[in-house]
């Protein structure tokens, strides 16, 4: 391959490894890989410099702002680092700086994998923040890092205008606390802390920002008016006294000092709270720092030293799947215990079936086995040069393994999920969802009284709600006795709920609080619904074919059928009690926007269906009213654009007769 068409290949191909990397937070390459080859395009445009484009990814730092965030003009460019991958290229750097100033003092620090952030201050008051972006322009992200309580709001006796650079990181504890909650929301897990904390600090709303558990160190001064310093370790000495958190550091002079510490911070990476790829090796001098300059793209005075990373061959002992609380099925690999990255390896992810068939892993397989992002051990591939004779092809279980009920792919078809209505896997979420506001509305069942209740055996289904004593619920308190009178007259009321509550509560894929009350309103009841045909549910509007077959799937299964028939016993109520008599808004849809001081949007959803309309959350041509509160925003402009009659409160309450 000639050299142009090379460079123009590897251009493209790191470019889009950047933009997942930084601008969608989903990397495609691992690092490893990525640096290589920016290595390989970085001699080829030595070579041929006449060649080199533009755009190439040697004379930019990567990422670029997102259109949702204000842009921010960096008044100190935020630069990255070159990357030194071995011993003898970091032994290189150090006799090159040497040879510069055979006095010359080294600062090593950690390389912290999360997301460069500056931070601005005037006067001692946090003003700004903003991502790295490409170096020159980032986001503004001010809102989601005042979250961050690390982070001082206010300095003491600080500069008049003070800008720093820190990484934004997610503890591994916050990690984990993180993954174990979208596993049982039943979404995609985090691949590592670096994607998760970047992930999240560009979240829109700063109220998810701050369940995060996000956290930052310090590490740079970029401007700081009025103030001087002689080096590096004294910034970071005064950034620590303004009440910043400092990245930890040595200052050293020696090469064998240098490789010690290096050496020495990846022994120890296990005791850090964060995740890190690297350490960070600068000149302390901030004079020689003038005086040696930068490149194009990186400092001549600091380097990155990135650790490789450890790669272990193990044995697949046994392949076993968990079920989560949302009833997806997970695959985990058993492998003969591997001591990487200094902890003991005993089980890998296996993600789902396409993981599974595109390395082709079998049980008995020889694998090569590493911590993606340092903390989830993943298989990388399999030595098939080792594989048994006898080792057959895996394939997830076409029944849940905990409770025997079919199992069906999610819509994305990425999961396998239990579908049965009383699998003790799902057993706490499922009755959480049951008992729920919009559901059966059980006051006073909350998620911790649930959980009690599955522990002692009392809850083995949603059903059993109905069929606990006074004696079993009072259990759950020393003196319980009026909180165990108010839950059980609580469980009585629900039963008389109207079947579109039941409905939604039963816990049908993609049969929400809408669909439940489109279908009630259609069918009557219950018993009416379980004995339509596909074609009689499609028939229905907003129900489509996707959303028929789940629900006849549904009141097939036997769990399904036994959990309806527990709660018929019960006396829980299977009839539609809404008769619309009155038919103003019949073939109306409103949308409800803005702060409304009159009523909820729940009251005034129940109001509009009292009178045979429709709420729906957006505007279209098919909008027949928009009720507009304070601060409507881009719903009440499209309705104007439309042409479609916007209404106020008190013209509403006047439609309503109210």
């Amino acid at each position: 391959m000639e050299a142009k068409e090379r460079m123009e290949q590897l251009v493209q191909t790191l470019n889009q490894a950047n933009y997942r990397y930084y601008v969608l937070d989903d990397p495609t390459m691992a690092d490893r890989d990525y640096d290589l080859l920016l290595r390989e395009l970085e001699s080829l445009e030595e070579a041929h410099p006449e060649l080199a484009r533009p755009d190439s990814p040697t004379k930019r730092v990567g990422g670029e702002a997102l259109s949702k965030f204000e842009k921010v003009v960096h008044p100190v460019p935020l630069n990255s680092l070159q990357d030194v991958f071995s011993l003898e290229e970091l032994g290189e750097f150090v006799q090159k700086m040497k040879e510069f100033d055979q006095h010359i003092l080294f600062s090593v620090e950690p390389k912290i994998d999360g997301l460069s952030v500056a931070l601005e201050y005037v006067n001692g008051q946090f003003v700004r923040g903003a991502t790295r972006g490409d170096g020159s322009v980032g986001e503004d992200v001010t809102e989601n890092l005042k979250t961050i309580h690390t982070i001082p709001m206010m300095l003491k006796d600080p500069p008049a205008r003070l800008i720093v650079r820190g990484e934004v990181f997610m503890p591994k504890s916050s990690f984990h606390r993180l993954n174990r909650r979208q596993e049982e929301l039943g979404k995609p897990l985090f691949a590592n802390p670096r994607n998760a904390a970047a992930g999240s600090l560009r979240q829109l709303d700063p109220k998810i920002a701050a369940k995060r558990g996000l956290d930052l160190y310090v590490f740079n001064i970029q401007l700081a008016e009025g103030v001087t310093f002689q080096t590096h370790s004294e910034t970071l000495d005064y950034l620590q006294k303004l009440g910043f958190p400092v990245i930890p550091h040595s200052r050293l002079e020696t090469l064998e000092e240098v490789t010690a510490q290096v050496t020495a911070i990846n022994e120890y990476r296990e005791q850090l709270p964060c995740d890190i790829d690297g350490a960070v090796i600068k000149v302390d001098s901030l004079a020689q720092r003038e005086q040696l300059g930068d490149t194009a793209k990186y400092p001549r005075w600091a380097a990155a030293y990135k650790y490789p990373p450890e790669i272990k061959e193990t044995q697949v002992k046994d392949i076993i799947v968990q079920v989560g609380r949302t009833g997806v099925l997970t695959p985990k690999a058993v492998v003969h215990p591997v001591r990487l990255a200094g902890t003991t390896v005993t089980n890998a992810t296996l993600h789902n079936q396409d993981f599974i068939n595109e390395r082709d892993i079998r049980i008995g397989d020889t694998v090569r086995i590493r911590k993606a992002g340092e903390i989830i051990p993943e298989i990388l591939e399999v030595d098939i040069s080792k594989r048994p004779a006898d080792a057959l092809p895996y394939y997830l279980p076409r029944v849940c393994p905990v409770c025997g009920a079919p199992t069906a792919k999610d819509e994305e078809g990425a999961f396998l999920r239990c579908t049965g209505a009383e699998c003790p896997a799902q057993l706490s979420r499922n009755i959480a969802h049951f008992v729920s506001r919009d559901a059966m509305d059980i006051e006073g069942l909350g998620g911790a009284i649930v959980d009690a209740l599955i522990e002692k055996g009392f809850l083995k289904s949603p059903a059993d709600i109905y069929y606990l004593t006074f004696g079993q619920v009072k259990s759950l308190w020393q003196k319980g006795e009026l909180a165990a009178q108010k839950l059980i007259a609580a469980i009585q009321q629900s039963k008389q709920q109207d079947v579109a509550r039941l409905i939604y509560a039963l816990g049908i894929r993609q049969v929400g609080v809408k669909a439940g009350k489109v279908l009630a309103a259609h069918f009557g009841s219950l018993d009416a619904l379980m004995a339509a045909s596909q074609e009689e549910l499609t028939a229905v509007p907003d129900v489509g074919e996707i959303t028929a077959g789940f629900l006849v799937d549904w009141f097939r299964q036997p769990q399904s059928q036994h959990l309806v028939e527990r709660l018929r016993q019960a006396g829980v109520n299977f009839q539609s009690l809404r008769e619309v008599t009155d038919h103003r808004f019949a073939g109306k849809t409103f949308v409800l926007t803005g702060a409304l001081t009159q009523f909820t949007r729940e009251e005034a959803t129940e109001k509009i269906e009292l009178f045979g309309g429709k709420a729906s959350g957006s505007v279209s041509k098919k909008t027949s009213f928009v009720v507009a509160g304070e601060n409507a925003g881009s719903k009440e402009r499209k309705a104007r654009e439309l042409g479609i009659p916007i209404l106020s409160e008190e013209e509403f309450l006047k439609m309503l007769g109210e």
